[in-house]
């Protein structure tokens, strides 16, 4: 050949690939923990244990956002995707009692749209920001070929730390126990494949006025991160066991939990279905045992804690900023019954 080639020729743009870390650095450097010794630039990312823990025990957990980026890229809506990467991973440590510490992402695309992927970026910064841990690092993938144009994929990793003592198994879950349930912001990051053939079966209008905004916004809605005020209720109350709830939604989400032999009855009429399920319900003439399967249904974190406690956690919980509600309780599992029960 007489024309000498490029990388960029090839598709791969290293300059736009700097400029995006260039651009995200303001963002994570909001982030940083003091037990961050080195963050993003070098081949890895150095954090040591805070001395303050006598037996740390480290959580890791990861995910992503799932179809909710299909709708993402329809709407041009991608300043709010990376905080429901961050919330999908820190809200599952947070289950067993962990502290986040430290995240780190994966962004892949075929052509790299610094401007797209710095929205994209800032919303995971805000979402460290939000749970207290530290972005120190991830990965920016450029793939020419393997995604469409416009099209990216993320993913993401999360590390926590928990005093050995003080890890929450569900184990000392007993009859009598209350469950408390943290309100959603909406549909968070699981059940989009339903959500988006609802859409598309009801030729909804996504940017029809929706009870004072859009009902893109309504359906967009970020995770909620429920670190900070569960953490700070943690420091003067035993929360027995916790459930993030995902996939699987209510039903499927709160068993991980429960020891064997006890159900969790939650009361339907304890808190009120927010208007955005209804509408899923309605417009998708979904059953209420199948919503209850696959969305949080205004219910994005249960607690299970003592019933003397349970008027005090709820007290630190609200004045935290939280919406709660008071949704069941413990009872001995009857033959052949399921382990969650909404009645």
């Amino acid at each position: 050949m007489s024309t000498s080639l490029t990388y960029r020729d090839a598709g791969v743009d290293i300059d736009a690939g700097d400029q995006l870390v260039e651009n995200i650095k303001p963002f994570a450097k909001r982030t940083m923990r003091p037990e961050v010794l080195t963050g993003i630039g070098g081949f890895g990312a150095l954090v040591e244990i805070s001395k303050k823990y006598q037996e740390p025990v480290l959580v890791s957990g990861t995910d992503g956002v799932g179809t909710k980026l299909r709708l993402a890229f329809e709407l041009g809506r991608h300043d709010t995707v990376g905080i429901d990467l961050v919330a999908m991973s820190v809200n599952d440590i947070l289950v067993q009692g962990a502290e986040p510490l430290f995240f780190l992402d994966y962004f892949a695309c075929g052509k790299l749209d610094v401007a797209q992927a710095t929205d994209v970026v800032k919303g995971i910064a805000q979402g460290c920001e939000q749970a207290g841990c530290a972005l120190i690092g991830g990965e920016t993938a450029e793939m020419p070929g393997m995604y469409p144009a416009g099209e990216y994929d993320l993913a993401g990793f999360a590390v926590g730390v928990v005093e050995k003592s003080k890890i929450i198994t569900g184990k000392t879950i007993a009859e009598g126990d209350v469950v408390l349930g943290l309100a959603s912001n909406g549909t968070h990051s699981n059940g989009y494949s339903l959500v988006r053939k609802i859409i598309e079966h009801s030729q909804a209008d996504l940017n029809a006025d929706f009870y004072g905004r859009t009902l893109a916004a309504a359906i967009m809605a970020p995770t909620r991160i429920y670190v900070k005020p569960v953490l700070k209720l943690m420091e003067s109350i035993t929360v027995k066991g916790m459930a993030h709830i995902t996939g699987g939604g209510l039903l499927d989400n709160i068993p991980r939990v429960l020891p064997e032999g006890l159900t969790a009855e939650l009361q339907a009429g304890s808190w009120q279905l927010p208007k955005l399920f209804e509408w899923l319900r309605d417009a998708g003439n979904v059953a209420m045992g199948e919503m209850y399967r696959v969305f949080n249904c205004g219910i994005g974190m249960v607690l299970v804690l003592s019933a003397q406690d349970a008027e005090a956690a709820t007290r630190i919980l609200t004045e935290a900023g939280e919406t709660v509600y008071r949704i069941g309780r413990i009872r001995p599992q009857l033959v052949g019954e399921a382990q969650t029960l909404v009645v």
